[in-house]
């Protein structure tokens, strides 16, 4: 009887926390919503932003947002899948494969605001790309490597050793089980790691004022020469993305309708930030198919 009037307070007390998170979560959301999606338009989405005036836009920011969120993903995911399926299938455990992973660790704790001083220090100076998107993006891939290396890891030792033994009981290679019969099964895993790397992309501000800026030169949409220093596609540019634009905004509040610009760029982040959530599961399940044949 005890036994089961505990259990049924546990479980009480866990619906009670996880509705409260629930409700904050949603609290949240329709908070910044319902404030900024009176202010989104095709003008505001599309046009430039407004420095002294009244009905400035956030079309540079938010191709900046992308632009930046495809670069980094273009470093992260090939260096946090190679390291993750080093560190799960190829090395041994020993004092060195240990340490390794005490530094993952310690990079995955590290505040965003460090990891923008060494971009600034490094990157940007020592290295000399200067204040520029391919700055932001190598510091975002510091932030967000180490959360590709552990879920890669974690998602391949997930597989069953069954079905990976099996593989090479049929004389299939190492490196053709690891990419034909282990990664497929392990997409899921994968997938939600790279998912929450780029949502922190998205929402990543205090890193990128020190590497990619806070200003954006007057972009020429009709010129992709990635060469070009007006071009949307230089990644050698400086870029203001949507986040730094936010805070510079609410900062600086020289714009007359700078709560009104705060508002419509804060829903338009989360929107963005849900749609690609669901793109990418949905791209995820379409792979994870193909994959296993699996309908």
């Amino acid at each position: 009887m005890k036994a089961k009037t505990a259990d049924k307070i546990a479980t009480a007390a866990i619906v009670v926390v996880a509705g409260l998170i629930i409700a904050i979560l949603v609290g949240m959301l329709g908070f910044i919503l319902v404030r900024g999606l009176g202010h989104i338009s095709f003008h505001f989405l599309t046009s430039a932003p407004e420095t002294i005036r009244k009905g400035g836009g956030i079309g540079p920011q938010l191709f900046n947002s992308l632009f930046l969120l495809v670069l980094t993903m273009v470093i992260t995911i090939p260096l946090g899948l190679g390291a993750g399926i080093y560190m799960s299938e190829y090395a041994k455990p020993n004092k060195l494969t240990d340490f390794i992973r005490l530094v993952v660790e310690v990079l995955s704790s590290f505040p965003s605001i460090v990891v923008g001083l060494f971009g600034l220090l490094v990157i940007v100076n020592l290295f000399g790309f200067g204040f520029s998107l391919f700055s932001g993006a190598l510091a975002l891939t510091v932030f967000n490597l180490p959360l590709m290396v552990r879920i890669t890891e974690q998602g391949l030792k997930s597989v069953p050793r069954e079905q990976k033994e099996a593989s090479l009981a049929l004389g299939i290679s190492k490196w053709k089980t690891i990419t034909s019969v282990m990664l497929p099964y392990a997409l899921p895993v994968i997938l939600t790691g790279t998912i929450l790397a780029a949502g922190r992309v998205f929402g990543e501000a205090a890193a990128l004022l020190f590497t990619a800026g806070m200003s954006s030169p007057r972009l020429d949409f009709t010129d992709w020469n990635p060469l070009s220093p007006v071009s949307p596609l230089n990644p050698f540019r400086p870029a203001e993305t949507l986040a730094v634009h936010i805070w510079k905004v609410n900062s600086e509040g020289l714009a007359p309708d700078a709560s009104e610009i705060a508002a419509g760029a804060s829903a338009v982040l989360i929107i963005t930030v849900l749609l690609f959530n669901l793109a990418a599961r949905w791209l995820g399940r379409l792979v994870y198919r193909k994959f296993t044949a699996t309908k």
